[in-house]
């Protein structure tokens, strides 16, 4: 063998072993008013691992009543281009249109979808997490991931295991018939 393949082979084995990890762009879909703190420590957790996308009170930048106009933009605008979604749950967020909508668009393209139980969660009688239907079908199907922030608060390396399942799912087991949410609460 030649001494020059010989070096060529070496080089690429220790390139291999250089190579960058993919840098996902997560969307982050939340109740602003309630989980805005939630999502700051998110993004300061996360700031240098991956390229965080948030809504930016999508009601304010997307000036329209038409809800199949709004979920349009929200698939083009903010989801398109993303790896996965992931969803804060809070006391209200199971009662938020448009983190239905999002949901609803990340499921359309095919993305990833992670809920995280924040602390503040609402919960039923029987201490279950109260969390978006279309949410709750995904993980009952067994397409979306269900983590705790609690967790994530122990442990911020397990968000891109997390990411990784999620992005890895079946997509055939997505759930999306349920019709949007109309009005918040």
């Amino acid at each position: 063998m030649s001494q020059p393949y010989q070096n060529s082979r070496y080089l690429g084995t220790l390139l291999t072993g250089l190579t960058t990890p993919v840098r996902r762009r997560i969307f982050i879909s939340y109740h602003h008013d309630n989980d805005q703190s939630y999502y700051n420590e998110l993004s300061r957790v996360l700031h240098d691992k991956m390229d965080l996308v948030f809504d930016n009170s999508l009601d304010r930048l997307i000036d329209s009543d038409n809800t199949d106009y709004v979920i349009q933009r929200i698939r083009d605008k903010f989801i398109a281009g993303t790896s996965c979604t992931i969803v804060l749950c809070g006391p209200e967020t199971h009662q938020r249109k448009y983190v239905d909508w999002e949901i609803k668009a990340t499921l359309e393209k095919g993305h990833g979808l992670i809920g995280i139980a924040l602390p503040t969660i609402s919960r039923n009688l029987q201490g279950q997490s109260i969390v978006p239907d279309r949410l709750a079908s995904n993980y009952h199907s067994g397409y979306a991931v269900w983590k705790s922030w609690d967790d994530l608060a122990a442990n911020p390396a397990l968000m891109a295991t997390w990411i990784e399942d999620a992005v890895a799912r079946d997509q055939s087991k997505i759930v999306n018939p349920q019709a949007i949410k109309a009005r918040n609460g």
